[in-house]
C-alpha cells in the first residue's frame, strides 16, 4: 500500500529504468480524479487494447467511457505514451480477494470473486496495444517495455513484482493480457533482483547523525517521497538534515507508531518495511 508518486517522480522512475517515453499534451493532470480518490495504492494493472491505433481511443475514451483509459499506452516499438496521471478508466470493478493478495505480494493468486471493489482507484493502469487475437505478436521491444516499466514503479514503492497483476487476474469479466502473466512476473522480478541483496541493510541508528553524508541517504529521502512522507522543500540530498527526520517521523507515524516511537530515527522493522533499492 502506498501513496501514489508524482507525476514527475513517476517519469523519472521509467527514465530510470531505461524505458523510452512520449510525454502527451497536459498528461500531469488528465484524469478522473474527480470521480473518486485514486489511491492508496497496491500495484501495477495491465492491459491490451483489443485494437489498432489506439492512443486516441486510451487518452480520450469514449461517450460511455471517458478517458483517460491508462495512465500510459505502449506501442509495439517500446515507447511508452504517457496519456494521464492519476484515477483512470482502466480497471473497474474486481475482487477484494486478489486485491488482499496483491496487497500481501503473495506468489500465487485467488481466482477473481464478486467485483465489489474499485480497481481505479487502487491501481496503476498500463495499455499494451495488441489485438488480443492470439495471432497479433507482442514484440520484443514492446515486452520488454512492459517489464521495465512495471519494474520501474515496483521499485520505485519498494514492491515485489507480485505486485503487478493482468485484467483477467482481477475480474471474471476480462481476457487481458493475451500472454502469460507469470513469465512476465518472472522477468520483472529478474529485473527487479529479489532477494536478501536487493534492498539495504539497516546500517544502525547511529549512522543517522545531523550532517552525515551518504547517497544512501538520498536514496532514503527518495523512498520517503514515494511513500508521501517527504517533508522536504529541496533535495531529497545526500546529508542527514532535520528535513530527514522529520520525513522519516511522518514514515514511522504512517507504519502506526506514535509518541516517541515516531521520533524520525530508523529502527531495523520501519528500515526493512521502507525497502530501500540498493545503488
Amino acid at each position: 500500500m502506498a501513496t501514489p508518486l508524482g507525476a514527475d517522480a513517476f517519469a523519472r522512475a521509467l527514465r530510470g529504468e531505461g524505458v523510452v517515453v512520449s510525454e502527451h499534451a497536459n498528461w500531469r493532470t488528465h484524469s478522473r480524479n474527480h470521480q473518486g480518490p485514486w489511491g492508496p495504492v497496491h500495484g501495477v494493472m495491465l492491459h491490451h487494447t483489443a485494437g489498432t491505433d489506439s492512443l486516441r481511443l486510451c487518452r480520450d475514451g469514449t461517450a460511455a467511457l471517458p478517458g483517460p483509459l491508462c495512465v500510459g499506452l505502449i506501442a509495439k516499438d517500446g515507447t511508452v505514451h504517457l496519456l494521464g496521471y492519476g484515477r483512470t478508466n482502466h480497471a473497474g470493478p474486481g475482487s477484494a480477494a486478489v486485491l488482499e493478495a496483491v496487497r500481501r505480494e503473495k506468489s500465487s493468486l485467488p481466482v477473481p470473486g464478486p467485483d465489489t471493489v474499485d480497481g481505479n482507484a487502487r491501481f496503476y493502469g498500463f495499455e499494451i496495444e495488441n489485438a488480443g487475437n492470439g495471432r497479433d505478436p507482442y514484440p520484443s521491444a514492446q515486452l520488454a517495455a512492459v517489464e521495465r516499466l512495471s519494474a520501474a514503479v515496483c521499485r520505485a514503492h519498494g514492491w515485489s513484482a507480485a505486485s503487478v497483476v493482468g485484467h483477467r487476474e482481477w475480474t471474471r469479466r476480462k481476457i487481458d493480457p493475451s500472454f502469460p502473466m507469470d513469465g512476465m512476473r518472472a522477468r520483472i522480478a529478474a529485473r527487479l533482483g529479489l532477494g536478501p541483496a536487493s534492498y539495504e541493510p539497516f546500517p544502525g541508528a547511529a549512522f543517522f547523525v545531523p550532517g552525515r553524508r551518504s547517497e544512501l541517504i538520498t536514496a532514503v529521502g527518495k523512498r520517503l517521497v514515494a511513500e508521501g512522507c517527504g517533508r522536504y522543500s529541496t533535495g531529497p540530498g545526500p546529508v542527514w538534515t532535520e528535513a530527514d527526520v522529520l520525513s522519516y517521523a511522518a514514515w514511522q507515524r504512517k507504519l502506526g507508531y506514535v509518541g516517541t516511537d515516531a521520533d524520525g530515527i530508523p529502527g531495523r522493522t520501519s528500515w526493512d518495511k521502507l525497502r530501500v533499492p540498493r545503488a
